[in-house]
């Protein structure tokens, strides 16, 4: 079902789509559980973008949208939301890079013992504390216990 804010972005002819990808992994090589969906992207996500082309060759160094969040809030997804529901770790993407067709890709890992338990909600931020979320996105459960490793992929899709 497409929301308002996705109808009017189609016609302006700009539309952004987010979809976030987590697998998790016990020993080394065994895939326990993967889930992966679509989700909004946030009114201010879309303002920083914004503000990010306005300022990019002043300020590119202050710009960066490289951490990833995780959480186990259940509220669902709106785009006026600003922060997690109940975040339980951020960290710094390991990789970013330009795809093509206007892709935007974020990985980030979630070593043993970060973000243990049962994680339910996802978030692209601008810095490592606080920052602007770009983009949020609710899952079904993976249960990531104290030796697991999850790992985050986002990509952003500017069409």
């Amino acid at each position: 079902m497409r929301n308002v804010c996705e109808e009017r972005a189609e016609a302006s002819g700009i539309v952004l789509k987010g979809r976030f990808r987590a697998v998790l992994e016990g020993a080394p090589g065994e895939i326990k559980r993967i889930v992966e969906g679509p989700n909004v992207v946030c009114t201010n996500g879309k303002e920083w973008l914004a503000s990010f082309f306005a300022s990019a060759a002043a300020t590119a160094a202050t710009l960066t949208a490289k951490y990833i969040a995780i959480g186990t809030g259940t509220t669902a997804e709106s785009a006026a939301q600003t922060a997690m529901v109940t975040e339980t770790a951020r960290v710094s993407a390991g990789a970013m890079s330009y795809v093509s067709n206007q892709i935007y890709r974020v990985i980030a890992t979630f070593a043993s013992g970060t973000g243990t338990g049962a994680v339910t909600e996802y978030g692209l931020f601008t810095s490592s504390a606080n920052g602007t979320m770009i983009s949020r996105d609710l899952e079904d459960v993976i249960n990531k216990g104290a030796n697991d490793t999850l790992t985050v992929q986002y990509e952003l899709t500017i069409s």
